[in-house]
């Protein structure tokens, strides 16, 4: 195990290297200045100010300085917010992302999972038509419809469940924003589940076992679940980190993704972080994709979750 993580750093290293470089180029090749947002500077105020980021050097040299910066963990000052570095925003925002994200995620992936093995195994069925026909309404109605029925529903009209607010992340105030966020998600991951697992209940290995006598719910969970999986493991880590940089307020409305602010706010600097951020999770996503192929948490799915369904 240890030599595979090993192999797939070797390729992560240099991927993470081109990510953040592609990232620092094209933003600095996008047209405008960062500043643009702001109100009209002054020639002479604006070229103080591209003194002040160090914006004012050659390219090269702003290039190999942000790099050697990175690699000190240093991501520099923020363009938007004033005295406030890229690693201050991160921190100041990231316990109500991760709280969202994570939780969504792990709502999602077992809703999501259970519901496209259900389908999967009784296609063509009444179960595989209305676990499709829910997942096609999930993909098709985006967040910033369902949130507010959502809050006029639950928050305004029945007033069983608060409207906004963090509240210091009390269950109360999670339901809602973590209900929205996890409703695309439930329908996009039983889709890839059913399509996965119906493709490889085909396939001959299975038909093998299934000829050896090994019982249903072994053949699903620990064989075909397995092979099926491998795409989820890599979305379930990928989906939980575009939630890492959420302002709490618009995350409470479960309204606003982690990347558009800083994208609509000519944030550069926070902007390449982001894309940094996302590598980094996205090569974590592939090297547990690969333990999982491997057959290091078999002993986690070996456990017969969906025995009494099968048997039944």
């Amino acid at each position: 195990m240890l030599r595979f993580i090993g192999r797939r750093l070797l390729v992560a290293i240099p991927t993470l290297f081109l990510v953040v470089t592609l990232a620092f180029f094209m933003m600095r090749a996008a047209p405008g200045s960062p500043f643009d947002m702001d109100r009209k500077l002054s020639p002479e105020i604006e070229r103080n100010v591209m003194a002040k980021y160090g914006m004012d050097k050659p390219l090269h040299e702003q290039y190999f300085n942000y790099i050697k910066d990175v690699s000190r963990g240093d991501f520099g000052p923020s363009l938007k917010y004033k005295d406030k570095s890229v690693l201050q925003i991160l921190k100041e925002n990231y316990k109500v992302s991760l709280t969202l994200g994570l939780s969504a995620i792990l709502i999602a992936s077992i809703v999501g999972v259970t519901l496209g093995v259900l389908a999967a195994l009784r296609q063509n069925r009444l179960i595989d038509y209305g676990v499709m026909a829910v997942a096609i309404v999930g993909v098709c109605i985006p967040t910033f419809v369902t949130a507010p029925l959502l809050v006029l529903l639950f928050g305004s009209k029945l007033q069983i469940l608060p409207s906004g607010g963090w509240n210091g992340g009390a269950l109360a105030n999670l339901i809602l924003p973590v209900a929205v966020l996890a409703l695309p998600q439930i329908a996009i991951i039983s889709r890839l589940t059913r399509a996965g697992m119906i493709e490889v209940l085909h396939s001959n290995y299975v038909r093998t076992a299934r000829a050896k006598g090994l019982p249903e719910h072994r053949i699903v969970i620990k064989h075909a679940l397995r092979a099926a999986i491998l795409p989820l493991v890599a979305y379930a880590i990928f989906g939980t980190s575009r939630q890492l940089i959420v302002n709490p307020d618009a995350a409470t409305c479960a309204m606003v993704a982690a990347i558009v602010a800083p994208l609509a706010g000519g944030d550069m600097a926070l902007y390449v972080t982001l894309a940094t951020v996302l590598a980094v999770f996205t090569g974590v996503a592939c090297i547990a994709a690969g333990l999982f192929r491997l057959g290091f948490l078999d002993d986690v799915l070996g456990k017969p979750v969906l025995v009494g369904f099968l048997n039944g």
